[in-house]
């Protein structure tokens, strides 16, 4: 009977894994089942695993490889490489079957002749067990790009059919239970979109970090995708909320520009039938106004994101996708997709494991940060996988970047730094898979970090990862939200830090009660809006430098402020849609805006901050309104062209009727008007008058939120941060406890909301029970008093009334 050794992708389905591997097994469902929603899969075919199989009979070499892999040292692996280099040698060293040949070219004529004799194609190996749920097999073996002629590409495939027994592949069965000799090897071979002239990267159809699922991560870069997937470069990436595409302007919620130092083209050659299929490609210099500018339109970026969608409601699971533009027709295409393997098979419980450095040391590079954990050790600097064996359990490696045969090593690594590579890139997702903590994209790791230099590798700072220079102390909490009894009065979070949004949305939560504006401000954007918006002014040089480097993709520099600001808000208000996240507007003393880039012409020099020029008093004030406008014009950009009406609005420390009414008149002007698409407008609590006037407050705002911080210092005369007056600074004093009890009590009356940020409930259990007792509708807590605050409102709620004032 004649054997079927090609298989065109309109002949595959998801049901040919074992007879084409699972990367081409997906081709072919994406090819025949996607074209109804216009979601192009470049054409090709399947040389099969029966294809490899009577290769290896037609030499003995099922026995031969057997009794090879039989020779490997399985406790320290001394023998890997050699095991491996001589099982692909035996391989190779025998020439493919005349009929495995006649077929493999006989298909190459017929896409010659279906789309041009001049089709380049990529070579990729599918071995008949890969891309299993719960195992990636990513990059195990090899690809082979940009291939012309009949005898290169049967060369390729002979090559590819070596590959399965890489070093990297074999000890990556061994750990994962594959036996080798029931693993077969297709290969997939298609005709290539010329991303070589323009961009291609990978897609997540989750954030692959925290496991949120309601965004798609796409990284991109200029060129062939080889330098997204092996991490050569730091991509460019974007985050789309999936939700929302179709149904807003722009469901993009953020994008984040790499440096792109590298763009893989195709090397031209003039004779196909040389042995050249291995050298066909190259990686050049990217020309400087590439690197600055996005890889990826916009209307690209929804596209693709729209797709991912699609790609994943068909699959019915998420998935880790590699797409194309072609630079010629401008064409995107989908030229892979597998299952995402990692938060596949895991839960959320590690999400609540919280750490934090007890006190910071040196910096020694940043990166981003992956694994939300911290550890310190003995920083191992390893240029090549020839070094592989300098490397001890619980060591931490540093290199430039890692590829799939780093692989055989990883898991003896206590955390990953690399100076190259995004978060889609092959360290990024090995680290993942194998609960390794990683620093990527450091960009001089290599040249800071001393081999041997104790170190310490923090990613519990965002999407940060930052290593500081020796052994720090850190505290180590495990949050147990097994069995979390939810109170009546609604517990919600203070959240400063966008990057921290998606993990911290899998906390039992009502939504986000504080949102501190000023610290976007102040760490996602770091100029005085002001020097933006009159840059003309400014007459520091070090200064104009530094922001005209910032700013250099804006066609005005007014818009890197309401981008990065929209962006970043847009981030935290996605991670816990449709739940409120309420947005204090900034609120920053005049010191403290000072101390933005460029911020010192522009604002006053007060003996008293605290009590001075901050909060509402700025916004309608000459020397800040323009800068609460471009805040105004953000917000605006959150809720009406994201999509995130769940975006509610606070003002800070109001001090009359009179303020809050010229503030809301500014916002109404600028698009924010109360009632609006759902516009809520807030005030804090935390200036006496505040409580003493609330019924008069009350008519122009729809909730308080009480800043018992403030409320506390201005209420007792007693500075927040003095020590001398430590003992008189108490949230139990009986004058502010009347006042928030009185807050609460006009509140009701007038039939606005009413909340409480701060520490003591959840500190203290008596505390809790009070503003409980008092009516109160929300409490919010920092994320780590989040926990032990809801368990003290729950048993509030749930025992006898105490006295109105505990002691």
């Amino acid at each position: 009977m004649m054997k079927n050794y090609i298989k065109k992708f309109a002949e595959i389905s998801n049901s040919d894994v074992s007879l084409v591997g699972g990367k081409n097994a997906s081709l072919g469902e994406m090819f025949c089942n996607l074209k109804a929603y216009q979601i192009d899969v470049p054409d090709g075919f399947s040389v099969t695993a029966a294809a490899y199989w009577d290769f290896l009979d037609a030499y003995g070499l099922r026995n031969i490889l057997a009794d090879e892999l039989h020779k490997l040292d399985l406790e320290k692996w001394s023998n890997l490489q050699e095991v491996g280099a001589n099982c692909r040698k035996q391989i190779l060293s025998f020439p493919l079957p005349d009929l495995i040949i006649e077929k493999i070219q006989l298909a190459y004529r017929e896409l010659n002749h279906l789309y041009g004799s001049d089709i380049s194609l990529a070579i990729r190996s599918s071995a008949t067990a890969e891309d299993l749920p719960t195992a990636s097999f990513a990059g195990q073996q090899e690809t082979y790009l940009n291939v012309k002629g009949e005898r290169n590409i049967t060369s390729a495939v002979h090559h590819c059919f070596a590959s399965l027994f890489t070093d990297r592949a074999i000890k990556y069965r061994v750990d994962n239970g594959f036996d080798h000799m029931k693993v077969a090897l297709s290969v997939g071979i298609q005709i290539m979109v010329r991303s070589d002239k323009g961009s291609s990267g990978v897609m997540f159809t989750l954030d692959p970090d925290s496991g949120f699922e309601n965004v798609a991560l796409i990284s991109s870069a200029w060129g062939l995708g080889e330098n997204v997937v092996q991490g050569n470069i730091n991509t460019d990436e974007f985050l789309v909320y999936k939700s929302f595409i179709g149904k807003v302007k722009n469901p993009i919620i953020s994008r984040k520009m790499g440096s792109k130092e590298k763009t893989m083209v195709y090397t031209e050659f003039a004779d196909e039938n040389l042995e050249s299929f291995g050298k066909t490609i190259t990686n050049l210099a990217t020309p400087e106004d590439q690197k600055n500018t996005y890889s990826l339109s916009d209307k690209d970026v929804i596209q693709l994101a729209e797709w991912a969608c699609r790609i994943e409601k068909h699959y019915g699971r998420h998935m880790d996708v590699e797409w194309a533009k072609d630079g010629i027709s401008g064409n995107l295409y989908i030229v892979q997709a597998r299952p995402e393997t990692v938060h596949s098979r895991k839960s959320h419980s590690d999400l609540f494991k919280e750490f934090k450095i007890k006190k910071k040391g040196t910096v020694v590079c940043k990166g981003i940060g992956l694994g939300n954990r911290i550890t310190s050790g003995v920083a191992r600097l390893l240029h090549s996988t020839a070094q592989m064996d300098q490397l001890h359990d619980g060591e931490i490696l540093v290199t430039e970047r890692t590829d799939p045969d780093w692989d055989p090593i990883l898991k003896k690594a206590a955390a990953i730094i690399t100076d190259q590579g995004g978060r889609t890139s092959h360290a990024a997702i090995v680290a993942r898979e194998v609960g390794a903590i990683a620093v990527v994209g450091a960009g001089n790791a290599t040249t800071k970090i001393k081999d041997g230099q104790i170190i310490t590798v923090s990613t519990a700072e965002g999407d940060s990862g930052m290593v500081y220079d020796g052994a720090l102390e850190w505290e180590e909490k495990t949050l147990d939200i097994g069995n979390i009894k939810m109170p009546r009065t609604a517990p919600m979070l203070i959240l400063a830090h966008p990057d921290q949004a998606f993990k911290y949305s899998f906390f039992p939560n009502k939504g986000v009660g504080l949102m501190r504006m000023e610290f976007i401000i102040n760490n996602a954007i770091g100029i005085h809006p002001m020097a933006l918006k009159h840059f003309e002014k400014i007459t520091d040089p070090a200064v104009r430098e530094t922001i005209e480097n910032k700013t250099e993709y804006y066609a005005d520099k007014t818009d890197y402020f309401i981008q990065k600001l929209a962006e970043s808000t847009a981030r935290i208000a996605a991670a816990f849609y449709p739940k409120d996240v309420i947005v204090r507007m900034s609120d920053f003393k005049s010191n403290e805006y000072a101390n933005l880039l460029g911020g010192r012409q522009f604002e006053p020099e007060e003996e008293n901050p605290m009590i001075g020029f901050r909060g509402a008093s700025r916004y309608y004030h000459p020397m800040y309104k323009e800068g609460f406008e471009m805040e105004c014009e953000a917000m605006k950009m959150v809720r009406e062209e994201m999509g995130f009406t769940n975006v509610k609005l606070m003002i800070p420390f109001c001090r009359t009727v009179d303020e809050a009414k010229k503030v809301i008149a500014i916002m109404a002007d600028h698009g924010l008007k109360r009632g609006t698409n759902g516009l809520h407008l807030y005030m804090m609590v935390e200036i006496p008058s505040n409580a003493i006037l609330a019924e008069f407050f009350a008519p122009l705002f729809d909730g308080f939120s009480i800043g018992s911080n403030d409320l506390t210092q201005l209420t007792l005369g007693a500075d927040r941060d003095s020590t001398l007056l430590s003992e008189i600074f108490t949230p139990f004093d009986p004058a502010v406890m009347e006042l928030i009890r009185m807050s609460v009590e006009k509140a009701k009356k007038a039939g606005v909301k009413i909340g409480l940020c701060g520490q003591a409930p959840s500190d203290y259990p008596e505390y809790a029970k009070f503003l409980v007792d008092c009516g109160m509708d929300s409490i919010s807590f920092n994320p780590d008093a989040l926990i032990k605050g809801i368990e003290n409102m729950y048993r509030a709620e749930n025992t006898s009334a105490t006295s109105a004032y505990p002691t």
